[in-house]
C-alpha cells in the first residue's frame, strides 16, 4: 500500500483537485481513499489505478453535491483555489503539471453538473477512453459521450479549443505589472481586449468586487485603483496551476493570486483570488 501511495498520490490529488476546485478537499479525499484501501482485498487491487481513481471519483461526486449548496450562499463570485506548482522537476510535480487543466478551464467547470465535470476532467485532463470513464461511473459509454458533449456546450468550447488554451508569457506578465506600477492608463488599456472581464473572489472575508467587471475602461480603472497601495504591495511572478501567475504581497502577508487568460496577445479574462482561505498554497 505504501508503494501504491507513492506511485499514485500525485495523480489522485490532481484528479480530486480538479473535481472539487479545493486543495484541502483534494488532500482529504486522497488520504481517505488510501485509508479505506487498506481494507480492500488484494484481488480487487489487481488494477490499482482504475480502482483508486474510481474511489476518488465517487468521493468527489458526493463532495461536489454538498459544495454546490455552499456556493449558492457564497458572497460574490466563487473561484477555484489556486495552487503553486514548483518548476522543480520532481516526479510528483511533473505528474501534477502534466494533468492540470488551465485555471481558466477550471473556472468554466463551475458551469457543469458534478457528473458532467467528472466526465470532462477524466477525458480532457487524463485522456481516459470513454469505455474507461463508463466503467468508473457505472454508466454506458454512449451516455458518457453525451455528457461530454453537453459539458463542452455549457462551457462554450469546441473539442479543439479544449486542448488549445493560449498560455500567457512571463514577459507579457512583467510588462503588464510594469504598466500597473507606473499607473500608465493608455498602456494598461492597450493590453486589454475589447470584451475583457475581471472576476474577483473575496468570499465576504476581504474587500473584493461582488460582481464581474466588464469593458476595458472599467477593468483598467479597477486595476489602477490599487495605486493608493503603492509601496505596500509587492508583485511576484510565480508558477500557479502550471502557468504564469501573479501573487500580491503586503509585507509578509499574501493578499491575492492573479491569473490572466490571454487571447490573441491581449488580456481577455482576469481572475483575482482574495479569499485568505484560498491563498494558503500560493
Amino acid at each position: 500500500m505504501e508503494e501504491l501511495y507513492d506511485q499514485y498520490k500525485a495523480l489522485l490529488f490532481t484528479l480530486a483537485y480538479q473535481l472539487t476546485g479545493s486543495v484541502a478537499d483534494a488532500e482529504d479525499v486522497v488520504q481517505d481513499v488510501f485509508f479505506k484501501a487498506y481494507d480492500v482485498h488484494a484481488e480487487r487491487l489487481e488494477e490499482p489505478k482504475s480502482y483508486l481513481c474510481k474511489m476518488v471519483t465517487n468521493r468527489c461526486l458526493n463532495l461536489q453535491k454538498s459544495a454546490q449548496k455552499r456556493k449558492e450562499v457564497y458572497i460574490g463570485p466563487w473561484l477555484p483555489e489556486p495552487i503553486r506548482t514548483s518548476e522543480v522537476d520532481t516526479m510528483e510535480m511533473t505528474v501534477v503539471r502534466r494533468d492540470l487543466l488551465s485555471y481558466a478551464m477550471l473556472v468554466l467547470l463551475e458551469r457543469l453538473t458534478p457528473t458532467e465535470r467528472t466526465v470532462f476532467v477524466l477525458r480532457e485532463a487524463f485522456g481516459f477512453d470513454y469505455s474507461e470513464i463508463a466503467e468508473l461511473l457505472d454508466k454506458r459509454e454512449a451516455n458518457c459521450r453525451k455528457l461530454m458533449s453537453r459539458a463542452r456546450s455549457k462551457m462554450g468550447i469546441s473539442e479543439e479549443e479544449a486542448f488549445a488554451t493560449e498560455a500567457v508569457e512571463s514577459e507579457w506578465v512583467s510588462r503588464f505589472i510594469t504598466s500597473l506600477e507606473q499607473g500608465n492608463v493608455d498602456q494598461v488599456l492597450s493590453l486589454l481586449s475589447e470584451d475583457v472581464m475581471l472576476v474577483a473572489d473575496g468570499g465576504g472575508k476581504v474587500t473584493a468586487f461582488k460582481h464581474p467587471i466588464q469593458t476595458r475602461d472599467q477593468v483598467a480603472r479597477a486595476l489602477l485603483g490599487y495605486k493608493g497601495y503603492q509601496g505596500i504591495l509587492h508583485f511576484e511572478v510565480v508558477p500557479l496551476n502550471g502557468e504564469t501567475g501573479i501573487v500580491l504581497h503586503a509585507g509578509d502577508e499574501t493578499v491575492a493570486a492573479v491569473f490572466i487568460q490571454p487571447r490573441h496577445g491581449k488580456c481577455a479574462r482576469i481572475y483575482i483570488v482574495r479569499n485568505p482561505d484560498k491563498l494558503t498554497r500560493v
